[in-house]
């Protein structure tokens, strides 16, 4: 049975500031294809690689616009057009009894919007990544800090990016095998 492909290297850390040092100083060397993960959010980390905010707030007011213009313009059609009920003397299109549920509606949307967009804009769900078996990587949860180098990069070879890893000063290089 042959081994599976190379999918990486990754150097692993006890601290989050030599983690942060290793991924300025591979960015610095012209690395683009690179992860790292820790236990709790590292913004300096997040800077160096380049991450920007995701838009997940603007996907939440879009969709919550269009929940709430969708709710207004039904409940006005529904009671102009569909089922005009005289209740009260008060005019058919009153938009103040329309607000309740346009409100809601316009919640409702914003907050699955806001799901499904930070799900699609993370990759998620993604039940299974060569990632996570690379060796000592469960404590990435807990207490240990991980630099990946994906093989997709121009820059990669396996020999020369284990050596950039290990003048890191990393606890440990290993490598990280695909499915």
């Amino acid at each position: 049975m042959s081994q599976p492909p190379p999918f990486g290297l990754m150097a692993e850390f006890t601290e989050a500031e030599p983690m942060t040092k290793a991924v300025r100083r591979a960015r610095a060397a012209g690395w683009t294809r690179l992860e790292a993960y820790s236990p709790y959010p590292v913004p300096e980390a997040a800077e160096a690689l380049g991450v920007s905010a995701a838009p997940v707030g603007l996907i939440a007011l879009a969709a919550g616009a269009v929940g709430a213009a969708l709710a207004a313009g039904t409940a006005w059609y529904v009671s102009v057009h569909l089922y005009p009920v005289n209740v009260g003397g008060r005019p058919l299109n009153a938009w103040p009894a329309f607000m309740p549920t346009t409100y809601l509606v316009a919640i409702l949307w914003a907050c699955a919007a806001a799901l499904v967009g930070m799900l699609a804009l993370n990759g998620l769900p993604r039940l299974n990544h060569p990632a996570f078996f690379a060796r000592g990587f469960e404590r990435a949860g807990r207490d240990r800090f991980f630099l990946f180098l994906s093989a997709e990069d121009p820059l990669y070879d396996a020999e020369a990016a284990a050596r950039f890893l290990a003048g890191l000063s990393p606890l440990r290089v290993s490598e990280v095998r695909g499915a």
